[in-house]
């Protein structure tokens, strides 16, 4: 356990610090006159600021040390993800335990403080995929939720459990349900292994980028730092949000053949060889059909309850991106 001086303020408490939205709320929060609680199974070290922090090693899905990492706190960010994200919920019993059996132990450790105190705020890091197929575009969360892979269903699930804890008066519950984050790393260890980053590293590489498709298909895509900023947000205006959950995201609905053609141009400008091709392939036989359907997220009702929008381009999100991955790859030799 590693501490900074103790700073006044809430108990902030945020689970899956060390992960890659999780490194980069924790230094969001850290810019903060807080205290700050910094909850991972990995080793880290605070991040410099105001706040004051302690950094809590520990595995959260035993009961015992969950309910002493999260003791005391005014508030709760919930951004666990089981080792191999979202894939290893399809093969992994262990994902589910994660997904799903953390937050049941977590709606059931968390208590109110003394004197009346309002129940714990409980913010949790939900996945726009939940809905499954995706019924029209833009969504803006008030559609049926049909979930269509075992990782969808197990964050629906731990989301309709905080739901009826929040009905009950135990906790405020928010869900923010993120778009494709990506972006680069907050902190040592926390890579992003969404698709632009995963095209990043093999255009460095110098090798051809390939889409399971003809480049038409849309995400949603969100720089690291505005999702991290969106649940600041929430933080501060918690009170319209509390049992609901409320789509992130940036409202362009990215042609991925474009995302590719700028991650190919960006590496380009940064090594001066020439763009790698972008080449269409055919899809493996397990991909997922979400993985051919388009998403672009309407977050105008998130944006009006707290004023919050995205700030970072994606041209400079992807330079950024490759920036850092770059630098990486030099330091790593």
């Amino acid at each position: 356990m590693t501490r900074t001086p103790a700073a006044p303020g809430p108990l902030i408490t945020v689970l899956g610090a060390s992960g890659f939205v999780g490194s980069a709320v924790i230094r969001a929060l850290a810019r903060r006159p807080i205290r700050l609680r910094a909850v991972a199974r990995r080793p880290s070290e605070p991040v410099p600021g105001p706040a004051g922090t302690t950094v809590v090693t520990a595995d959260l899905t035993d009961r015992a040390a969950l309910a002493e990492a999260v003791a005391g706190s005014d508030a709760v960010v919930h951004l666990l993800l089981a080792d191999g994200g979202w894939r290893a919920a399809e093969s992994e019993p262990s994902a589910e335990r994660v997904n799903v059996g953390v937050m049941r132990d977590l709606l059931d450790v968390l208590r109110p403080g003394t004197d009346g105190a309002a129940p714990p705020l409980l913010v949790y890091g939900g996945a726009a995929s939940q809905v499954g197929t995706p019924p029209r575009e833009p969504l803006d969360g008030s559609e049926p939720d049909h979930p269509e892979t075992a990782y969808d269903r197990q964050k629906l699930t731990a989301e309709h459990l905080l739901k009826k804890a929040t009905a009950e008066g135990r906790v405020r519950g928010i869900s923010l349900r993120l778009p494709t984050v990506f972006g680069e790393s907050a902190a040592p260890g926390a890579a992003d292994r969404g698709v632009v980053s995963a095209m990043a590293r093999r255009a460095l590489a110098g090798e051809t980028l390939t889409m399971w498709h003809d480049g038409t298909v849309r995400r949603d895509l969100v720089h690291v730092d505005d999702v991290a900023a969106a649940f600041t947000a929430a933080l501060d205006h918690p009170d319209p949000l509390v049992g609901g959950h409320w789509l992130i995201g940036a409202g362009r609905g990215d042609a991925l053949g474009d995302v590719f053609r700028l991650v190919a141009r960006t590496v380009s400008d940064h090594t001066g060889r020439p763009p790698v091709p972008v080449v269409c392939v055919s899809p493996p036989s397990h991909a997922p059909v979400t993985d051919f359907r388009s998403v672009t997220i309407d977050s105008s009702p998130f944006r009006a309850a707290t004023g919050w929008r995205p700030r970072t381009s994606l041209p400079e999100g992807v330079r950024r991106t490759v920036a850092a991955l770059a630098r990486h790859q030099q330091e790593s030799r």
